[in-house]
C-alpha cells in the first residue's frame, strides 16, 4: 500500500475510534494498572460499579484499602452529585471485592474508551466478576419507584461501541461473542438471595442511551417496542468491556422513577437520587447476601 493510502486508512481508523489510537489506549490502562499495584497490595475477585443510591455501601465491607481517582494518573473522575471517586479494596465475607464508588458517564464528554477503563482496570487487578448496578427509568408499566430489576440482557442505543476501532488483542478477541453476555449462574445466586431476603425481583431488558438529558416519550415507546423493560446512561458499555475481557457478568437495576410518558411528573435528577436512595437498605441487602454466595462459584471456575 501506498504511503499516502495508508497515512488516509490511519485517519479514517482515528476518525471511526473517536480520534483515539487504540494502542494510547492500552498503554493509558497499562499505566493506571501500575499505579494501583504501586498503591495497593489486594487482589480482588469481584469488582462492584457502585450505582446512584448505593454511594454508601461500603459501610457494609470490611474494608481494607482506599485508592481515590484522582491519585491515578490519568483515570477519568465522575462529575455527577452522589457519586464519589474512589475504589474501594476489601471483604463482603469471605470475598475479595473492589468497589467502584462512583462511575464515569459518556454524557460527561469523556471518550468511550475513558467511560469502560475501570471495568478493564478491575479486570486486570484480578477481578472474575463485575456486579454492575445503576438507577433507572422504568418502561414496564409493572414497575414503580423503587423497583429492582435483574438484567437479563441489554440494548445500546446510540451509544458507541466501546470495541469500535483496531482491536486491542491483549483484552480480548475482535468478535466478542454476546449471547450470553449476563451470566446465568449469578443470576440463580441473585434471584435465590432475593427470594431468600423478601426482596421483590423483577427480570428485564435495560437499554442505554447516551444522555444527559432524560428520554423523550417517543424514545420510550420505541424502546417499548424493541423490547426494553428499563432505561438508563451507563451499564452497557461497561459490560461490552466486561464481556470482552472474558469477565463473569451480572446486574441489578434499581427503577428510580416512571420513564417519560408514562407519568405526568417532569424527571428531574434529584428524584432519582431520592428514590434510589429509600430503596438503598434492600439493594444493599440483595448486593451483599448474593456477593457472599459468589465465593463458591468463583473457587469452582
Amino acid at each position: 500500500m501506498h504511503l499516502q493510502a495508508r497515512m488516509q486508512a490511519i485517519n479514517y481508523t482515528l476518525q471511526d475510534t473517536g480520534g483515539h489510537d487504540m494502542n494510547a489506549v492500552y498503554e493509558k490502562l497499562e499505566k493506571c494498572y501500575e499505579c494501583y499495584k504501586s498503591r495497593i497490595d489486594f487482589q480482588p475477585d469481584v469488582a462492584v460499579v457502585l450505582g446512584s443510591g448505593l454511594g454508601n455501601f461500603a459501610r457494609t465491607v470490611d474494608v481494607k484499602a482506599e485508592l481515590p481517582y484522582s491519585e491515578i494518573e490519568g483515570f477519568p473522575v465522575s462529575t455527577v452529585p452522589g457519586h464519589a471517586g474512589k475504589f474501594i479494596f476489601g471483604y463482603i465475607g469471605d470475598v475479595a471485592v473492589v468497589l467502584m464508588q462512583g462511575r464515569v458517564h459518556f454524557y460527561e464528554g469523556y471518550p468511550i474508551t475513558d467511560v469502560v477503563l475501570p471495568a478493564r482496570l478491575m479486570k486486570m487487578m484480578g477481578a472474575k466478576v463485575l456486579f454492575l448496578t445503576n438507577a433507572s427509568g422504568g418502561i414496564n408499566p409493572a414497575f414503580h419507584a423503587g423497583s429492582l430489576m435483574l438484567i437479563k440482557d441489554h440494548i445500546s442505543c446510540f451509544a458507541p461501541n466501546p470495541l469500535i476501532g483496531p482491536n486491542i488483542e491483549e483484552l480480548g478477541t475482535r468478535f466478542p461473542d454476546m449471547t450470553h453476555v449476563y451470566d446465568e449462574d449469578l443470576q440463580e445466586i441473585i434471584k435465590n438471595t432475593a427470594k431468600e431476603n423478601g426482596i421483590e425481583l423483577f427480570e428485564g431488558v435495560y437499554a442505554q442511551l447516551t444522555g444527559p438529558s432524560f428520554e423523550s416519550p417517543s424514545e420510550i415507546r420505541m424502546l417499548q417496542t424493541l423490547g426494553a423493560s428499563a432505561v438508563g446512561m451507563s451499564t452497557v458499555v461497561e459490560a461490552i468491556a466486561a464481556n470482552h475481557m472474558g469477565m463473569k457478568i451480572c446486574g441489578v437495576s434499581c427503577v428510580s422513577n416512571l420513564a417519560a410518558g408514562m407519568n405526568t411528573a417532569p424527571l428531574t435528577h434529584e428524584e432519582v437520587q431520592e428514590a434510589a436512595n429509600a430503596v438503598a437498605p434492600k439493594f444493599e441487602k440483595l448486593l451483599t447476601e448474593s456477593v457472599k454466595k459468589f465465593g463458591k462459584l468463583i473457587s469452582e471456575a
